[in-house]
């Protein structure tokens, strides 16, 4: 039997930096529905969960993707732009229990649903075999970088070929996917055995200010 999948795919209705970034029109479209119809394309994937404390964004979804895709209304406890992740997590999979899910943002318009894809199978694949209890994506860097008081971090500044450098991943948000009782024990969607899958850079691009915003829309009209 396949595992059960839920995806959670969190919103809020205010964003400092690009306002209204969710319901932003992202090459015809509101950039949320870019990842939600990605999410609702995968076989995998089984139902969709979205938590927002936006009018807007749930009435936009009631009239256009009813199918597969249940709205949470967020409790005014865990709102707020300094409430953990983790605390809204923890509220939605106490709301509806999977054997696995897969909480990802609607920041990262360029993720390809191969990804989501290819990500849950190798979570299947692992889970199987005990060889991890969760899945987040990382984007692989091979640069030198220093401390604050100049010190080199990861390098040797006499040797200036970054290709001998050893890599650093870097936590992109992505997608993390876990299961409950791996988040019970360990309060996080990361686990205390999880794998870190690669991802490219552009797949990556993550809309955080206007320019972000600008540079991923010029990408996905390139690209898709």
């Amino acid at each position: 039997m396949k595992p059960s999948i839920v995806a959670l795919l969190p919103m809020k209705g205010n964003s400092e930096r690009v306002p209204n970034k969710n319901l932003k029109l992202f090459n015809g479209k509101p950039l949320y529905r870019i990842t939600l119809e990605l999410l609702l394309d995968c076989s995998l994937v089984g139902e969709v969960i979205v938590n927002t404390d936006s009018k807007t964004i749930k009435n936009d979804i009631q009239k256009n993707h009813l199918n597969k895709v249940t709205v949470i209304d967020r409790p005014a406890e865990i709102c707020g732009d300094y409430v953990s992740m983790n605390e809204i997590i923890k509220h939605d999979i106490q709301k509806r229990s999977a054997d696995i899910y897969i909480q990802t943002h609607s920041t990262n318009p360029l993720i390809k649903k191969e990804t989501f894809t290819l990500a849950l199978e190798k979570m299947i694949k692992l889970l199987a075999n005990g060889y991890a209890d969760s899945v987040f994506s990382v984007t692989k860097t091979q640069k030198r970088f220093y401390n604050e008081d100049a010190t080199p971090m990861n390098h040797d500044p006499k040797m200036l070929v970054t290709q001998h450098l050893s890599p650093i991943f870097e936590e992109n948000s992505c997608f993390y996917i876990f299961t409950k009782e791996s988040f019970a024990i360990n309060n996080n969607r990361i686990g205390s055995q999880p794998y870190m899958l690669e991802i490219d850079k552009i797949e990556a691009t993550d809309i955080d200010d206007p320019e972000d915003f600008i540079i991923a829309e010029t990408l996905y009209k390139q690209l898709r």
